[in-house]
Formats: C-alpha cells, sequence, structure tokens
C-alpha cells in the first residue's frame, strides 16, 4: 500500500480501502451504513491520534508529526517516497520545502477524497 494509501485509511477506516478514489462507487457486501462518498471530519479524528499518543504533536502545520500520529513511518526516506508518490518535481533533498509541500498537498488530496478541513487547513 503507498503511503498516502496508509494515510487515507488511517483517517477514513476501512472504507477508504474499498472506496474508488475518483469519488465512484464501490460495489460491498454491505455491513456499513456510511456511503463512500460520506465526508469524514479530518481534525476531530487526528486530534484524538495525538491525544493517543501522548505526545505534542502539531498536525496542522507539520506533515512529521501527522505521520507519526497516524503511526506511520515519518523518516526522511519515507517523506521522499511520499513526495514521488504525490508528484513532488523540487529538490526532494530540501526537507523543510519539501515538508511544507508534502503537508498543503496532503490536505489537498483528503479534501478532494471526502475529508472535510478546518477553514485554517483550506488553501
Amino acid at each position: 500500500m503507498s503511503i498516502f494509501g496508509k494515510i487515507m485509511s488511517a483517517i477514513f477506516g476501512t472504507k477508504a480501502d474499498a472506496a474508488p478514489a475518483d469519488g465512484g462507487t464501490a460495489a460491498g457486501s454491505g455491513g456499513s451504513a456510511a456511503a463512500p462518498a460520506a465526508t469524514v471530519d479530518v481534525a476531530p479524528i487526528l486530534d484524538a491520534a495525538v491525544k493517543a499518543k501522548g505526545e505534542k504533536l502539531a498536525w496542522r502545520t507539520s506533515i512529521v508529526d501527522l505521520m507519526k500520529a497516524l503511526d506511520i513511518d515519518s523518516s526522511f526516506t519515507a517523506r521522499k517516497e511520499l513526495a514521488k508518490e504525490l508528484g513532488y518535481t523540487g529538490d526532494s533533498n530540501d526537507s523543510a520545502s519539501m515538508n511544507i509541500w508534502l503537508h498543503k498537498q496532503v490536505m489537498t488530496k483528503l479534501a478532494a477524497n471526502g475529508g472535510k478541513l478546518p477553514p485554517d487547513l483550506k488553501d
């Protein structure tokens, strides 16, 4: 599974695995009352993940902290892989610029896939 796929699954739950990213409908065997295109409020999920970690993690501004909150490898190597997945064209050795871009892209992609973001995270 891709790193972004892991982020999606951690936030959207198992329906992210079953629902096509293009918003189409997936044929399912039932069990879940939520439609695949249902909006998911991202902030409470990430806030709860941070609280469960018991650390001060600034997921709203840091891709590293967001990944840590979701128990996803946040190493430089993993972030370079995520950048490659999401089409980063800048210098992947400039970790500060790449991290800022990654965070913005992840927020944009979450919103595009049914994630409801707080107003301060919308661009």
